[in-house]
């Protein structure tokens, strides 16, 4: 059996929500490498250690962004894939909530680096809730539009 897909005309938004994640991944990388510089970690080293972040505030400043950066690169990939699965239904709803994960990535990895948001990068709560509650509701539009194509 094999069935045929049309997109939506306003598909083209999920696609522009699915290019603003490229420019947040690539900010990721730039942020985390300004940090690995200015804390003087070399390559392949992927933390400072416990003991030289307790003393050294641009040590802890590379693990937080490296922290977060490492956890959006976890969730990318299926978001990315939620987006642009649920999109084929929702294609709006995707859309908006594919933003809203993406404006919550980045205040969490900002939340995660500011000591006065919170010691031990407690200041990315500010964007996990949010940023939880819209991949949630695209991982259940997804299994919806899965559901929903079995006729």
């Amino acid at each position: 059996m094999s069935a045929t897909i049309t997109l939506p005309s306003d598909y083209g938004y999920v696609i522009l929500t699915t290019f603003s994640t490229f420019i947040i991944s690539a900010w990721h990388s730039q942020r985390t490498a300004s940090f690995r510089k200015a804390a003087k970690i070399p390559y392949p080293t992927p933390y400072a250690s416990v003991e030289v972040a307790a003393k050294d505030d641009a040590a802890y400043a590379f693990n937080c962004a490296q922290r977060a950066h490492a956890n959006f690169d976890e969730n990318y990939a299926p978001v990315l894939a939620a987006m642009l699965i649920s999109g084929i239904r929702y294609p709006f709803a995707s859309s908006v909530l594919g933003g809203f994960w993406a404006v919550n990535r980045v205040v969490y990895a900002v939340g995660y680096r500011r000591r006065e948001w919170g010691r031990n990068g407690n200041g990315r709560l500010y964007g996990y809730v949010g940023h939880m509650l819209a991949q949630l509701a695209l991982y259940g539009m997804t299994a919806w539009t899965g559901w929903s194509m079995l006729g």
